[in-house]
């Protein structure tokens, strides 16, 4: 009994894969047939972006545009279903958002739709730019500082080089008039 058992247990379980396959098969092909009458297209968009138009066999167009180095935007997918028109963007996390202004979704920024759509930016980016400026507002204040510093050096120096200039000259004067005196002084005692 337990052999009849098995056998009809494994030729129920045979019977019921082949019906699952059957219908799989037959799923694949409609979406095969459902595909091969969809119409694609794709373009370069403007932002360094690309945008595939597909539209399926009941008219409903989908216009997909994929940045490629946005760090706010990863891409934006605007629907024309029976007139009607969606667009929602998705951040490079995958968070999704409606866009309230469609018509520009195919065209605008990368950073205009994301404004949009509420993305908020990076503050570090915010950060490293506002570091940067200080950065070189620092090192502009450091050159005009290190310039006037050098100035006034020069100043000073050429102020005691002139000085030296003239007591240089005072102590060979001097220098001259005493050994002229010593020198008559000695003439007056050679002579008799």
């Amino acid at each position: 009994m337990t052999k009849k058992l098995l056998l009809a247990i494994t030729v129920a379980s045979l019977l019921a894969v082949a019906v699952g396959c059957n219908r799989t098969d037959s799923a694949n092909a409609n979406d095969a047939n459902a595909n091969a009458t969809a119409q694609v297209e794709t373009r370069t968009g403007p932002d360094n972006s690309e945008i595939t138009v597909t539209t399926d066999p009941n008219g409903v167009r989908t216009e997909t545009r994929v940045f490629r180095d946005n760090p706010r935007i990863s891409r934006v997918v605007v629907t024309t279903r029976d007139g009607q028109r969606t667009a929602k963007a998705y951040s490079p996390s995958g968070e999704e958002r409606e866009i309230n202004d469609v018509g520009d979704a195919l065209s605008a920024t990368g950073d205009a739709i994301a404004n949009s759509a509420g993305f908020v930016a990076d503050k570090t980016e915010d950060a490293i730019d506002e570091t940067a400026d200080k950065a070189e507002d620092v090192a502009g204040e450091t050159k005009d500082a290190a310039k006037t510093v050098g100035d006034k050096t020069v100043k000073t120096a050429e102020k005691v080089g002139d000085k030296t200039a003239q007591g240089a000259k005072t102590v060979g004067k001097k220098t001259a008039d005493a050994a002229k005196k010593t020198g008559s002084k000695i003439k007056d005692a050679i002579t008799p």
